[in-house]
This record gives structure tokens, C-alpha cells and sequence, in this order.
């Protein structure tokens, strides 16, 4: 059997980037950018006014002048408009274009107003530019503010907007195949016999996945029948991008995947990997380089499985960076009953200094998916020891 670190390398390897699409800018949240955002202007465009008051000239202020005639309103918006006079000031609104002539806003708070003039209060307290977001203080025209390979949020969003970006490049999202196997498996809606469960998994995988930002999943579900699997499989792998296949993948009588995917020309890069739960993970590529995972039908190794190597795989074709790796401190000793990689669900903390506390939440078997619940992700225990003291440093993957 691989390590997991080999098997990981091995899936990271084969798959390749997916193709770019132009997308709608209101369509765009969650999708992963393929080219820079580039400030088209300066960032703020002019001389923004930062909050409602009066533009006034500050040597006039530092002179010790505290009464100014109001020569009229500017509000955001609106053409600017200049100070009349070295006495005037200019009632404005936050957002506004500063007036010409003027350098500092007074606070409205600080003011009093009648007929006509205002007079600042004794409190009121001034500096030079107070209240003035200046033109191209933040980015100026031409400067690269988002760069490719991030995931669009509205941060990210919000730049494109501003910078008249009406629609963006951004990576294709592939179709993808979650197809469950297994004769004792009933659909959800329908009665349930004492030998049948109903199915759980290809729910569960599909929606992991559509909360990791994939729209295109769709779920099937085939018999132990081998000439179904043959007949359906060929279409799934030839119509999609990507397939998740969960069960059917050990050395069992009616274990038939395996057998049908080489017959398919699916190309078998490894099966089987050093870790439980999850020891019979299976992959491979089709004809045209779709990538198959067959995943292992207890629903704690499927689940695994798919956040260990299926999730960092569909980042790298979408064109993200490799995710930072997340470590968490044992808050109590993991004793394991082998030697392979252990991956045991756990719950975060925080100690007092910010790090990662994982308390470990063992499941009964690896069917047992009603432990996960209540669980933050897993932990991941190198192979090659049983015993793991409370306090060990180790690697930890949230649930998506």
C-alpha cells in the first residue's frame, strides 16, 4: 500500500488545471480569478470628503479664525465646486468631492450655525487634511490589486466593481459525478427493509462539495450488477469532469469497479493506501484524463478520503495555491490498534494564546457517520507509531 503521502503527491500530480471562462461580474462570488485586477483609476479618484462638516483652508484655521460664511452645500455626487472666498467655507457630505481651495473639514459636530456663518465651538480641535481621503492614497492607476489564483469573495468583488471589471476570467467549474454503489442502498424518500440503509453518502459527498464552491454535482446510484455498472459508468465518465465513486472498490465478489474501469481504459495510478480508515482508496485517469476517485463505501473513509485528497485536488485544477496546513496540539493521548496512518475525527479549541486544541472524538468503526457530527475535521497521525502523548503537534483538516 502507498503512503499517504505518496498517494497525495501521485493525485496532485495527474490532475491538470481546468480550462478559463469568461463569467458575469454578479456571477462571479466564489468562483477563482485567472487574471489580475488592475486599478483602472486612482484609488479614491479625487479628493474625498470623510465625513459631513464644512471644507474650510486650515492656515485660516491655524490663524485663529473660528467664524466662516457658508457659501453653499456639496454633496457626493456632485460636480465640485470651489471656495468662493478666503472667508467662506462649504457645508459637505461624506463621500463628496473636497471643494477647490479648501484643505481640512471641521466636524458638523463641532460647529454652530446661524444665520448664515458657522462658528466652531471651543472643543473643536483641527489638523491639517483632517477628514480627507486623499486622491490615489490607497492604490494609485495602473497598480495590480488582485492577483490570479484567489477565490472571489466580496472583498475581491468589490475591486473588480470599482475598477469597472464587468466581467471577470476565471477557472471553467467542472461537472462532477458522485455516483454511490451497492445493492443494500434505498433512496432517502423510499421504505426501508431490515437488509437495506438508506443512502447517505453521495448526499454527504455532494454536499461537502457544493459548500467548497463546486455548482455542477450530480448524484447516481448503481446496483452490484456489472453489466450496469459497465453500461452507466461509460456515460458518467465520458459526460463529466470529475467522478466520485463511493463503494465497490475492494477485492469483495461484487467489488466489479475496479475490474469495469480498466475494462473502460481507465488508467489505475494506485489502489490501495496506507491509512485507515480509508485503506482501499482507489485512482485513476480516463482516456481523456478524467479523474476518478474511488472512494471506500463506509461513509467515515468516503468522507475522509474526499477532504484528504479529493478537495486539495479540485483547488489545484482550479488554479489555487496550495492551502496552508493546519496543525493542532493533542489535548489527550491517541493510542492506535496499527502502525498505517490514523485519521481520527476531533474537536477545535483555542488555548489562550490562539492555537489549535484538538480534542479527539474516535469513531466506533469507520461506518459510524453519525460520530462525525459534532466534530471540527481530523487529525492525521503519521504512520509508523501507535502511541501519540497529549500535547503532540499534529496535522489537522477541517471539515469543509
Amino acid at each position: 500500500m502507498l503512503p499517504v503521502a505518496e498517494a497525495e503527491k501521485q493525485v496532485l500530480a495527474a490532475v491538470r488545471v481546468l480550462p478559463a471562462e469568461d463569467c458575469p461580474l454578479a456571477d462571479a462570488h466564489g468562483r477563482v480569478l485567472r487574471q489580475v485586477l488592475v486599478a483602472d483609476r486612482d484609488l479614491p479618484p479625487f479628493d474625498r470628503v470623510a465625513m459631513d462638516g464644512f471644507a474650510l483652508r486650515y492656515d485660516l484655521w491655524e490663524a485663529g479664525i473660528r467664524r466662516f460664511r457658508v457659501a453653499g452645500v456639496q454633496a457626493a455626487g456632485t460636480i465640485a465646486r470651489p471656495l468662493p472666498a478666503a472667508d467662506a467655507c462649504i457645508e459637505v457630505m461624506t463621500g463628496a468631492v473636497l471643494p477647490a481651495g479648501a484643505d481640512v473639514v471641521v466636524p458638523v459636530e463641532d460647529v454652530t450655525r446661524k444665520d448664515g456663518f458657522i462658528q466652531a465651538t471651543a472643543e473643536a480641535r483641527v489638523a491639517p487634511g483632517q477628514a480627507i481621503h486623499r486622491r490615489g492614497s490607497d492604490h494609485l492607476a495602473g497598480a495590480v490589486i488582485v492577483h490570479p489564483g484567489v477565490r472571489l469573495g466580496g472583498r475581491e468583488i468589490a475591486v473588480a466593481a470599482a475598477c469597472g471589471y464587468a466581467h471577470l476570467t476565471v477557472t471553467l467549474q467542472p461537472k462532477i459525478a458522485v455516483v454511490a454503489t451497492g445493492d443494500e442502498l434505498v433512496e432517502v424518500s423510499s421504505v426501508v427493509a431490515r437488509h437495506q440503509i438508506r443512502r447517505s453518502n453521495d448526499y454527504a459527498l455532494r454536499a461537502a462539495l457544493i459548500a467548497g464552491g463546486q455548482r455542477h454535482v450530480d448524484r447516481y446510484h448503481l446496483h452490484d450488477m456489472r453489466r450496469e455498472i459497465e453500461h452507466r459508468l461509460w456515460h458518467i465518465v465520458a459526460e463529466y469532469d470529475v467522478v466520485l465513486i463511493s463503494g465497490g472498490v475492494s477485492k469483495g465478489k461484487f467489488d466489479f469497479l475496479p475490474r469495469v474501469l480498466d475494462d473502460l481504459g481507465v488508467r489505475k495510478l494506485f489502489q490501495g493506501v496506507a491509512q485507515r480508515p480509508g485503506g482501499p482508496f482507489w485512482f485513476g485517469l480516463s482516456p481523456r484524463h478524467t479523474p476518478i476517485f474511488a472512494l471506500p463505501g463506509n461513509p467515515a473513509s468516503s468522507y475522509i478520503c474526499l477532504h484528504r485528497y479529493v478537495l486539495p485536488a479540485l483547488a489545484q485544477m482550479a488554479g489555487l495555491p496550495p492551502a496552508t496546513p493546519q496543525f493542532a496540539g493533542l489535548t489527550e493521548a491517541v493510542k492506535l490498534p496499527h502502525e498505517l496512518a490514523g485519521f481520527v475525527p476531533a474537536r477545535i479549541a483555542q488555548d489562550l494564546h490562539g492555537g489549535n486544541l484538538a480534542q479527539p472524538a474516535p469513531l466506533n468503526t469507520s461506518g459510524d457517520f453519525a460520530g462525525l457530527t459534532g466534530t471540527s475535521g481530523f487529525v492525521e497521525l503519521p504512520a509508523g507509531q501507535r502511541e501519540f502523548p497529549a500535547g503532540a503537534c499534529v496535522r489537522f483538516w477541517p471539515w469543509i
